[in-house]
């Protein structure tokens, strides 16, 4: 038996779309491939145009950090100093009126004692 004209016209036509079908599945496979790379080129591209930015920005925040640090530092030698100051003073006015110094002691401890005394009835009220 050899094949009828219909059957051939057949044949024929589903080697078209068949072939149609493939040419499609080729060019979209080309579009998503340049689609893809498109995006892969402007990611990389996003990427360098960042990369000034977040470098800039972390020096300015370690600047930021190290300005931070010195003035703390500078402010805590400042408090040493004013406290080395009042220990010198109280050492001298000790040492200009002893009698006073230790009067003035034993009140300042009265006083904490009688503070100390307050506070722990208190708390046996409760």
């Amino acid at each position: 038996m050899y094949p009828s004209n219909q059957d051939t016209a057949t044949n024929t036509l589903t080697e078209k779309a068949n072939q149609s079908a493939q040419d499609a599945i080729k060019s979209t496979q080309g579009l998503v491939s340049d689609a893809l790379n498109d995006l892969s080129d402007r990611a990389e591209n996003l990427r360098n145009d960042a990369k000034p930015v977040i470098d800039r920005v972390g020096r300015q925040a370690s600047a930021i950090a190290q300005r931070g640090a010195d003035a703390i530092r500078d402010r805590s030698q400042q408090l040493r100093d004013s406290a080395l100051q009042a220990s010198d003073r109280a050492a001298d006015y000790i040492r200009d009126e002893p009698v006073r110094s230790v009067l003035m002691a034993a009140a300042t401890g009265a006083a904490l004692m009688g503070l100390v005394v307050l506070l722990a009835r208190s708390n046996d009220r409760r």
